[in-house]
């Protein structure tokens, strides 16, 4: 067992191109044979503690799951279960955790989670309750979930920062979100951050968009420091980051602006991989450079020319998308989308037939809207859909109606061209002094009145934790100010907290307040 112990513990220190060569030369040994020969005569006189640890080895230096060695120790585990100490039950669940399922794993999984709903209340060790909610995974019932995360509570105040990177990756394993574990660990990541490695940065990242876990002073924490030592890491790493801080919809602003910089500095490293992280990155989170703007979106204008021979119709049609919701046009790469659409190779399996087709439609809609031959049409063809709005509009139509004192002075479920719909509109006069009647607005061209739209976005549709809108948001937002309306964003979650009272206030303000009738653009549609 010492043997086999240190032989794993050397093996683990090395590289993944050192250890595929260290293996084949450990496994070709000839004493590895007779090693392996012994320790299966041996089994069932072995101690626990070098029964668990032998298989522990054997398991992590890559000997097959199903050869009579590695499966006569799980079922001698199986055997000898009840004898084991609280410190071989983590041994073995951190073992059975890298295995895959069959019939002898099942069976010892299935013991060891009994054993574990005995013997709990006992366990005072966070790093073994870590190990067992790795184990026991997913499938454990929600009773013993429940109890593991009463146990590791009790023991929360003994928390080390190691221990909290290692618990984000259980709970994750078990897809389990505890609040208030995730909370105590977030408070002490944040305290100790610049100790993580970088690769436990992204798997926290992970962890949480797996547990749907959204801490927006952690991330920004995780953000900050790597933006302080981004000098430090390579510029694919901080693409990683990036991507992984994308996927819960956070910004990190200061970041981004520094990581543009390095692409400006070296374009090179983009090929087709990175640079369809890049752009879906950016379009998601709606980031537009503050200086270099056009350098940047000509650098990855140039790098997806590059790439065409290469690209898929797929990546094609998602790279030019991205680029149309930033009001960006990437007018070689179009042509090439437009024509393979013209002889239908953009159609795929029904799975992704939808999805491409809204892509498309959104492709097509920017290449209108955004060009700037596009001149605001005098007027607007408008359809109404119904006079009922869903429940979470309710509020803001009693809002309205109360501010405005008549049903007749807004429209509702506003029905706009290129498939685009508001949820309330507005007209006032030229000067902004009061709102028009629906149907005296009808009766004026656009250029003689100022049509308000409204749109109620869920909180998913903005960066976390700020009021900027998200990629597809901001372009809505962006072509229906083309169409001639001042939009209002609101989000519908903070409106419905508010009293009727400071909700009626709130739309007055919005309504009335210069703010309202501002363009505040963020996009490189000049550049076209």
């Amino acid at each position: 067992t010492n043997c086999l112990t240190m032989t794993w513990r050397l093996f683990k220190s090395l590289s993944e191109e050192q250890q595929r060569y260290e293996k084949q030369l450990i496994f070709e040994h000839p004493a590895f044979g007779k090693l392996c020969q012994q320790l299966l005569r041996d089994a069932r006189r072995m101690t626990r503690g070098d029964l668990v640890f032998s298989l522990h080895a054997v398991v992590h230096l890559g000997v097959p799951q199903n050869t009579l060695l590695v499966q006569t120790l799980v079922r001698v585990c199986q055997e000898r279960l009840n004898q084991l100490d609280n410190r071989c039950i983590s041994v073995l669940a951190t073992t059975l955790a890298g295995m895959d399922k069959d019939k002898n794993v099942s069976a010892l999984q299935a013991g060891l989670q009994l054993l574990v709903e005995q013997r709990i209340s006992s366990i005072r060790d966070i790093f073994i309750l870590q190990n067992l909610m790795k184990c026991l995974g997913k499938d454990a019932p929600v009773f013993l979930k429940k109890k593991l995360e009463m146990a590791v509570l009790r023991e929360i105040d003994g928390l080390t920062f190691p221990n909290a990177l290692r618990m984000f990756l259980a709970l994750a394993a078990m897809n389990y979100c505890s609040l208030p574990i995730l909370n105590a660990c977030s408070k002490k990541i944040q305290e100790n951050v610049q100790d993580a490695p970088f690769r436990q940065l992204i798997l926290i990242l992970e962890a949480c968009h797996a547990l749907q876990y959204r801490n927006v002073k952690l991330f920004s924490a995780l953000a900050d420091y790597v933006n302080s030592t981004a000098y430090l890491w390579d510029k694919r790493q901080i693409i990683l980051f990036l991507s992984a801080c994308e996927t819960h919809g956070f910004q990190p602003r200061e970041l981004l602006d520094i990581f543009t910089a390095k692409v400006i500095e070296d374009p090179e490293f983009l090929n087709l991989k990175n640079l369809l992280i890049v752009l879906r990155v950016c379009s998601r989170l709606n980031y537009v450079p503050t200086v270099q703007k056009h350098q940047f979106f000509e650098i990855l204008h140039s790098c997806l020319n590059k790439c065409l021979p290469q690209i898929s119709n797929t990546e094609l049609l998602k790279a030019v998308y991205s680029l149309g919701i930033l009001g960006y046009l990437p007018h070689y790469a179009l042509d090439v989308l437009l024509q393979k659409d013209s002889k239908d190779k953009l159609i795929l399996s029904d799975d992704l037939k939808e999805q491409n087709s809204m892509m498309l439609h959104c492709v097509k809609t920017c290449m209108e809207l955004d060009s700037p031959s596009f001149t605001k049409p005098e007027f607007v063809l408008t359809e109404n859909l119904s006079s009922l709005v869903s429940l979470n509009l309710r509020k803001a139509q009693e809002a309205l109606t109360e501010l405005l004192g008549d049903k007749n002075m807004f429209r509702q479920n506003v029905r706009l061209p290129y498939k685009y719909h508001i949820d309330f509109e507005i007209t006032m006069d030229s000067d902004r002094k009061k709102v028009l009647p629906v149907t005296a607005a009808d009766d004026h061209p656009d250029s003689h009145v100022q049509r308000l739209a409204f749109l109620f976005a869920p909180m998913s549709a903005f960066c976390l934790g700020t009021t900027h809108p998200q990629g597809r948001l901001a372009m809505k937002k962006r072509h229906l100010n083309k169409l001639g309306y001042h939009v209002i964003l609101i989000q519908n979650k903070k409106f419905q907290e508010m009293t009727n009272e400071d909700a009626v206030e709130f739309l007055k303000r919005k309504i009335y307040s210069e703010d309202a009738f501002s363009f505040p653009e963020a996009t490189v549609q000049d550049n076209n």
